[in-house]
C-alpha cells in the first residue's frame, strides 16, 4: 500500500499537510525512540473498541504504532463529528499531554491498533529528561493545531456542499485507482462516515450523492465508488 493510503484523514483544502504530524519523533535517534517507547506502556486495541472517550480523565497520550484511530467529538444531542482519522506515527490523546482535566473528545480503533500509551508522569519525566523529546512534542503540537485549524477553517467558511466536494477530491487523491474513464475510491466509506466528517446529516448526504450520481460526477456501486468527473468536483470548490 503507498504511503498516500496510510495517511491520515481531516477536513482540509489540500492533502499536503495530513501527514506531517507522522513524523514529529524524526527527530529523535533511534536509541531515544526506543527509549521512549521502553518507557510506555504497549496497547493493543481491538477494532470498534476505545482508545479513550470524551469526559474521562486524562492521563497521558497514545503514540499509534499500527492501525488506523478515528478521534470525534460528541455533542449533547448526540451528534457527533469527526476530527480526524489518524494514522501510525501520530499521537492522539492531546491537548492536555502532562494529565489533568479530561479528555475533550474520543478515539475509537477502527481497525485492530498496536499503540504506545505513555502515562502523564512519564511523558513529563520524558519532557524533562530528554530536550530533543521535548522539542518533537512541540512539533506533534503543532501539526495538530495546523490540522483543528484547517478543520475550524473549513467548517466556517465552506458551504456543506463545499465540504462535501473537497472530501471527495481528497479521498480521490489519497485513495484514488486510475480506472481508465473514472477514479475509483479504494477505501470503504459508508454515509454516515461522510456525514460525521463533513458536518452534516446522513440524509442530506444520501441525497447529494444521489444528486451527484444523476448528473454523472460519480457513480456508485455498492461499496465501490468511481469519481467519473473530478472537474466538476473541483469547479464547486472554486465557482465565484
Amino acid at each position: 500500500m503507498n504511503a498516500a493510503a496510510r495517511s491520515a484523514l481531516f477536513m482540509s483544502e489540500t492533502i499536503e499537510s495530513l501527514n506531517v504530524g507522522a513524523r514529529f519523533l524524526d527527530r529523535l535517534s533511534v536509541e531515544q525512540r526506543a527509549q521512549v517507547r521502553a518507557a510506555g506502556r504497549g496497547l493493543v486495541v481491538r477494532q470498534g473498541d476505545p482508545v479513550f472517550s470524551q469526559g474521562e480523565h486524562h492521563d497521558g497520550i497514545f503514540i499509534i504504532d499500527r492501525g488506523q484511530v478515528r478521534v470525534y467529538y460528541s455533542a449533547p444531542s448526540g451528534r457527533e463529528i469527526t476530527l480526524a482519522y489518524w494514522t501510525p506515527g501520530h499521537f492522539i490523546g492531546g491537548p492536555g499531554v502532562s494529565g489533568g482535566g479530561v479528555y475533550m473528545w474520543s478515539g475509537v480503533a477502527i481497525e485492530d491498533c498496536a499503540i504506545t500509551m505513555l502515562p502523564s508522569a512519564v511523558l513529563r519525566k520524558l519532557l524533562l529528561q530528554m530536550p530533543d523529546f521535548a522539542l518533537a512534542m512541540i512539533d506533534g503540537l503543532i501539526a495538530k493545531g495546523e490540522c483543528y485549524s484547517s478543520m475550524a477553517q473549513m467548517l466556517g467558511t465552506r458551504s456543506v456542499i463545499e465540504r462535501l466536494a473537497q472530501y471527495l477530491v481528497n479521498l480521490s487523491e489519497l485513495y484514488g485507482i486510475d480506472g481508465g474513464d473514472a477514479i475509483i475510491i479504494n477505501r470503504k466509506v459508508t454515509h454516515d462516515q461522510i456525514a460525521a466528517m463533513v458536518g452534516s446529516t446522513r440524509q442530506w448526504v444520501t441525497m447529494m450523492l444521489k444528486r451527484f450520481q444523476n448528473e454523472q460526477i460519480i457513480a456508485i456501486d455498492g461499496n465501490i465508488m468511481r469519481i467519473k468527473r473530478l472537474d466538476m468536483l473541483k469547479k464547486i470548490l472554486f465557482r465565484e
